[in-house]
């Protein structure tokens, strides 16, 4: 029997499809195939996400080949999965994650330690142009949309002076022709669900083989970092950020809410047991929105 996945056509989401793929046929005997599925976010390259629907841009139209059945599963990075599902759709399966920071790459070597005033610096987030403006306002942030190799190469070409991408993206297709140095949570706290796959299904279906590819620490991080994003009421208009790492039966989650300027920042962390992962997520959201987060977005939404 041939299972259809779902994928968007960008080289690292076939990377990231071929990877299940592999693991699939490793651990079953059903074939797999891959069906590509152009998405708005595929189509919509000269706008920032925020202002053209953020989350659920990448994701929606693979939604709707699963509901109708035209593939059997879908493909996605985590990051870009909304908080809520489509009725009828679960994720079946989260893989072990990658390396989930972001990763400054430089046109320079000698930017590494410190850009020069005023540098321009390319990204498509606000959460990285937030975090990058708290700690250095004077830089010049550019909106940078296109995949890894359309950035590293206006990068090379263009006027930038650095960007900012996920790493896991970068050590997927191996790229390493510019020089690049790994920020730290400090600099610049991830996106949820950044560096993990998650494998969307229509409810109940190929449960048995999900389950083998299936890391539960890793589903138990991100499962942190989407009730925390969820109760927030997720929006790529504000900028936010979670990070959840299992230590033995303790997971600790760093969270926070930000103005896209950067001039406000509210951060925090909460620990707790595995089984609270959650519960967790939630407590960490409520205290920064009580903290000045929910005046931000209330701000930025123009609630």
């Amino acid at each position: 029997m041939t299972i259809r996945i779902g994928t968007r056509g960008s080289k690292l989401a076939l990377w990231q499809a071929n990877h299940i793929k592999d693991l699939i046929e490793s651990i079953s005997p059903h074939w797999v195939e891959l069906v590509v599925v152009k998405t708005k976010g595929d189509k919509i390259l000269d706008s920032p996400l925020a202002k053209i629907g953020g989350k659920g841009l990448f994701v929606k139209e693979i939604e709707e080949a699963l509901l109708e059945g035209r593939v059997d599963m879908a493909v996605h990075s985590m990051k870009d999965v909304p908080a809520d599902l489509p009725p009828g759709l679960e994720i079946g399966a989260i893989p072990q994650r990658e390396e989930p920071w972001d990763l400054l790459v430089v046109k320079e070597r000698d930017y590494l330690e410190k850009l020069p005033s005023e540098a321009q610096v390319g990204t498509s987030s606000l959460r990285r142009q937030a975090q990058l403006l708290a700690r250095r306002p004077d830089l010049k942030i550019q909106s940078l949309r296109g995949n890894l190799d359309t950035r590293y190469r206006k990068l090379k070409e263009g006027t930038l002076d650095a960007i900012v991408v996920a790493l896991a993206g970068v050590k997927r297709l191996r790229i390493n022709s510019l020089p690049s140095r790994v920020l730290t949570p400090q600099e610049c706290l991830p996106a949820i669900g950044q560096g993990a796959l998650a494998v969307e299904v229509r409810e109940g279906d190929w449960q048995e083989i999900l389950g083998s590819i299936h890391h539960p620490s890793t589903a138990l991080e991100v499962g942190a970092e989407r009730a925390f994003l969820k109760c927030i009421g997720g929006s790529c208009q504000v900028p936010v950020a979670a990070l959840g790492i299992t230590d033995g039966n303790t997971l600790t989650l760093q969270g926070l809410i930000a103005s896209p300027n950067g001039k406000e920042i509210f951060r925090g962390q909460k620990k707790g047991p595995l089984h609270e992962a959650k519960t967790i997520g939630i407590h960490l959201a409520q205290e920064l929105l009580a903290q000045g987060g929910g005046r931000i977005i209330q701000q930025v939404l123009g609630l």
